[in-house]
């Protein structure tokens, strides 16, 4: 049943959203209520409840600064805005995290559009204009939002029907316009709203901020700018932030260093670990590492450290004298590699399934030991492809290994063989796996190459397989 939500002032009533049953049905926001109520019959309506959208909104806004960027902010009254320059390395680069962002709202039931773009402005217009996740390349702003509708610059729903009366359709058609006589006509919000869309003016974001956040903060009664000064004053703030952290219990897990400009600008950097630290040195270093994409401009008047992201951490006390075996950390190195933007970090654990790409999974590199143990019966290739590849084979059936195999464009012999192995489905899982079969069998070529290939079923019913090869990885 179609459902849309109902808004009112005053006595007038309009629909301030409708589902995707309802927009089949030609609602859409804005028509009146009484309309739509006589277009379809038994129509479901709530009221409009903007103080719970609100809350609504900054707790994904929350979410959002935890995850993605120190830099967040709503942008009632359904969008949320965030500055990732210097955190989007941290999720492999914007197109993954844009992506990312988008199918965790989905897999929550949350259809969301998302778009990253050199402004605010454009972003804003893109992302409510366009349904694909896009990233606009540096500088191709301009090409992007040119054939936009008006309603995408942020203007008055007054202003938008004044300028389609006068024939204006497009944000191209308006850029081209002297700029004079629109001022003159309706005030400078137009040409403001265009020089934020084209970035000609910057548009700083306030982020939002969590009470529970552990915070640290310098201002200067002078801006600095020197990479040295920068630094220093770095060093200073993760000192206090590590001495409050202490009080607390906690650890840090993700810091976070803001940077206030004088020229109303923000700046921000994000730090991760893979586990959570109290160590100022260490913490420093990786803040430091970075500084280099600071860029003072005319002078910082601020600098703020936040722990975005805390654990709880007791303070290790050593109760015996005695030489202990020394651990080894790896937990530097990783978080070097992640603040790089390294994402292929992980640690590969055992899996109880007989089914090759099902015994494996990938795990953080510090997780615990899951009690599973590696099969030791028959040996497994040092490299597993993610999907096997099909491969053109002759051999003898049912149970016999191939006498040669085409794999890439390139034929090879086998030299020697072990095999087969079978490997059943796990029925357990899916019907159509409760007679599959596999035979793998172990092959060398001439060229002393040694690879995994497969027959899909046992050679002799068509129901465990479809009787073609394929290779499933390669030994050392």
């Amino acid at each position: 049943m179609p459902l849309v939500v109902v808004a009112r002032s005053g006595s007038k009533r309009w629909l301030s959203a409708v589902d995707a049953n309802a927009a089949r049905l030609g609602l859409h926001v804005g028509m009146a209520a009484a309309k739509a109520q006589a277009l379809v019959h038994g129509l479901r309506a709530v009221d409009a409840d903007p103080a719970a959208d609100h809350a609504a909104l900054e707790r994904l806004t929350l979410w959002a600064l935890s995850q993605y960027s120190p830099v967040v902010a709503a942008d009632p009254p359904d969008g949320i805005v965030m500055d990732t320059e210097g955190a989007d390395h941290l999720q492999g680069g914007e197109e993954l995290m844009l992506s990312g962002l988008v199918n965790r709202f989905r897999a929550r039931g949350l259809p969301a559009r998302a778009v990253v773009a050199d402004s605010w402005g454009a972003a804003y217009g893109l992302a409510r204009a366009i349904r694909e996740v896009r990233v606009i390349a540096k500088g191709k702003t301009a090409d992007a939002v040119t054939p936009l509708p008006l309603s995408a610059l942020r203007l008055s729903a007054e202003t938008v029907i004044s300028l389609r009366t006068l024939g204006f359709q497009t944000v191209g058609e308006l850029a081209a316009t002297p700029r004079a006589p629109l001022s003159l006509r309706f005030g400078p919000e137009i040409g403001r709203r265009l020089d934020q869309m084209f970035g000609r003016v910057a548009e700083p974001i306030d982020p939002i901020r969590c009470p529970e956040i552990v915070e640290v903060d310098r201002a200067f009664a002078e801006p600095i700018g020197a990479a040295e000064t920068i630094g220093k004053y770095i060093s200073l703030l993760v000192r206090k932030l590590c001495r409050e952290l202490q009080a607390k219990g906690l650890g840090v897990r993700r810091t976070d260093l803001i940077v206030y400009r004088v020229d109303n600008t923000i700046q921000a950097l994000r730090a991760g670990t893979a586990k959570p630290v109290r160590d100022v040195a260490w913490l420093t270093k990786l803040l430091r590492d970075r500084i280099e994409r600071i860029d003072p401009g005319f002078g910082i008047e601020k600098l703020s450290l936040a722990a975005s992201m805390v654990e709880p951490l007791d303070d290790r006390q050593i109760v015996s004298g005695l030489v202990e075996a020394a651990e080894v950390d790896v937990t530097s190195l990783i978080d070097i590699l992640g603040n790089r933007g390294t994402l292929r970090i992980y640690r590969l654990a055992p899996v109880a399934s007989d089914v090759p790409e099902r015994s494996v999974q990938r795990i953080s590199p510090i997780a615990d030991e899951n009690g599973e143990t590696w099969p030791m019966t028959w040996p497994r290739p040092v490299r597993l492809m993610d999907r096997p590849e099909l491969i053109e084979v002759m051999a003898l059936l049912p149970d016999h290994p191939p006498v040669w195999f085409t794999w890439r464009g390139k034929r090879r012999r086998v030299k020697r063989a072990d095999g087969p192995e079978r490997i059943f489905g796990e029925w357990w899982r899916r019907t159509s796996e409760w007679v599959a079969v596999r035979d793998y069998f172990s092959v060398e070529d001439e060229m002393g190459e040694r690879y995994w290939i497969y027959r899909s079923g046992d050679g002799i019913d068509p129901e465990t397989g479809s009787h073609r090869w394929f290779i499933h990885g390669t030994f050392s």
